[in-house]
């Protein structure tokens, strides 16, 4: 004799199935928007707070922006920050000669300016005491 079983039994059965994969899942996708915020959080990311918030939107957003999170976390390496520091350049001998000729250079420049506007000065005195001569 076969043994028969409630159908009734069978549709609690499948429900039960049903709310267990469900679950399963619901907390799959919880654990892997969360990812990135993990990784910002283990790298002692600055921004591991909006990290964290940006995930949960892209629950929202269907995880659209999820991939650019992953990259916004990885970017930033503990110790070495963004890796974007900037490099003090020693000027080379040649750049440095350069430099102090182009100064030289200036200092002429403007002793000759100097010298152009005293007789500019000059002249236009002496053309003016000629004109004045010239008519007395």
């Amino acid at each position: 004799m076969a043994m028969a079983i409630d159908p009734r039994t069978l549709d609690f059965v499948a429900l039960g199935v049903f709310v267990t994969v469900s679950i399963f899942l619901i907390y799959l996708v919880i654990y892997i928007h969360d990812i990135p915020y993990e990784i910002a959080k283990k790298r002692e990311h600055p921004h591991q707070d909006a990290i964290h918030i940006a995930g949960w939107v892209s629950l929202f957003l269907l995880h659209v922006i999820w991939p650019f999170l992953w990259i916004w976390a990885y970017l930033y390496k503990p110790g070495k920050g963004w890796g974007m520091e900037t490099v003090q350049i020693e000027p080379s001998e040649e750049l440095k000669g350069q430099l102090k000729t182009i100064e030289t250079l200036s200092k002429k420049v403007e002793a000759l300016e100097k010298k152009l506007r005293e007789t500019e000065t000059i002249l236009t005195k002496t053309d003016t005491n000629t004109r004045a001569e010239g008519e007395a």
